[in-house]
């Protein structure tokens, strides 16, 4: 077999285990069910996290939209000294929920799910559904609540209970957003076929 066949195969045979996942958003990012019509797996991952958690479709994708625009392999932005020189990222947030290392941890252990990867989307909906169950249970957070929902996901439940983004009006307004988008794919979502 020649050299170049063999390099052939090999690159195949890499990019057909998993490697080459299609982490780019889908085109449509204001409607639900064109999303849920691009992306149909998608539609599996929110009602297997809706089932398991109890954590609404809409409030799913109204807080993952905020997170990465669903972009899967999503990352924050690179921190730079003197404008210039890379000192490394402004997180460890990554994948479509933009779990936390520290987090994403904890939920390994918690769940057992081991093999978990923040860039599939079962996955990062399991762990939206978990951590927001943690909340339902721990602040008395209603299901439907997007936007406090989405305060306790971002300061975390500790900085929630506390206040701390009470001193942060950026956020405040995000977490508006936040709601006002789980509103618009609830009612996009209660029409669709995709949804079902």
């Amino acid at each position: 077999m020649s050299r170049t066949l063999r390099a052939l195969i090999i690159v195949l045979l890499t990019a057909s285990c998993g490697g080459g996942g299609n982490y780019s958003a889908p085109r449509e990012l204001d409607n639900a069910c064109a999303i849920l019509r691009e992306r149909p797996h998608y539609t599996r991952a929110f009602r297997a996290a809706e089932r398991k958690w109890g954590v609404p479709m809409h409030v799913q994708m109204a807080t993952i939209y905020q997170e990465s625009k669903f972009v899967g392999n999503a990352r924050t932005p690179f921190r730079y000294t003197l404008g210039v020189i890379p000192m490394g990222r402004q997180s460890s947030a990554f994948g479509y929920s933009q779990a936390l290392d520290g987090t994403w941890d904890e939920y390994l252990a918690e769940t057992g799910n081991r093999r978990a990867k923040r860039d599939d989307i079962r996955d990062a909906t399991d762990f939206m559904g978990w951590y927001m169950a943690q909340s339902n249970r721990s602040l008395g957070l209603s299901m439907r609540d997007a936007r406090n929902h989405y305060l306790a996901y971002h300061e975390g439940r500790t900085g929630y209970r506390r206040g701390s983004y009470n001193s942060k009006a950026w956020l405040v307004r995000v977490a508006g957003e936040v709601d006002t988008r789980a509103a618009l794919y609830e009612a996009q979502l209660a029409s669709c076929r995709a949804a079902r």
